[in-house]
């Protein structure tokens, strides 16, 4: 399979990338970490903030690039920390958001792709639907010891195929399947 390399994938979070990577790879598209501090304004939406996130980048990089923004929502928690994930999980982390949890424990991943060059700013959402674990389990980065994806016995941080379910694969899938058809259409 021909591999397509001329995508950036911008963050300053070099465990997103290496599991964006894999995801491409697995669709035939190569991707360059590009290492950036983007500004991320104070959103509820992550649509939003990726898409303020791909405007701010494609601005520094002027290359087609693709950023990822995700969060965890807790149904009890009103959907809570959403996308205020990361500032949670450095400052309470895993076990404070396990202490905050009483009975239900119900949650989701929320991932959105967003696509930028100089003619497209274009975004794609994956959703996985899982519990909080009441213990921490496994390894992993970020909520994967703490998250358990639906169907499943074990969290992110357990599980060998995490990049082939995650609510990022889901949005990387649909990413993919657009900017194939896209590059395909546009070499007609």
């Amino acid at each position: 399979m021909h591999k397509l390399s001329n995508l950036l994938f911008v963050s300053s979070n070099i465990h997103k990338f290496k599991e964006a990577r894999e995801i491409l790879d697995s669709f035939g598209i190569t991707t360059k970490f590009f290492k950036l501090t983007l500004e991320e304004i104070q959103s509820n939406s992550i649509k939003q903030i990726a898409t303020k996130k791909a405007q701010d980048a494609f601005s520094k990089c002027n290359a087609p690039l693709i950023i990822e923004d995700d969060g965890l929502h807790i149904d009890s928690l009103d959907g809570f920390p959403g996308p205020y994930s990361s500032y949670v999980q450095k400052t309470i982390g895993n076990k404070g958001i396990l202490n905050l949890l009483k009975t239900s424990r119900d949650a989701k991943f929320i991932s959105t792709i967003t696509y930028c060059d100089k003619n497209n700013l274009k975004s794609f959402e994956g959703k996985l639907y899982g519990t909080i674990s009441k213990l921490e389990k496994g390894q992993g980065w970020g909520f994967d010891p703490i998250f358990i994806p639906k169907n499943q016995k074990k969290t992110y941080g357990e599980l060998i195929d995490k990049n082939n379910i995650s609510h990022r694969y889901k949005a990387l899938k649909k990413f993919s399947n657009w900017y194939l058809h896209t590059l395909k259409y546009n070499d007609q």
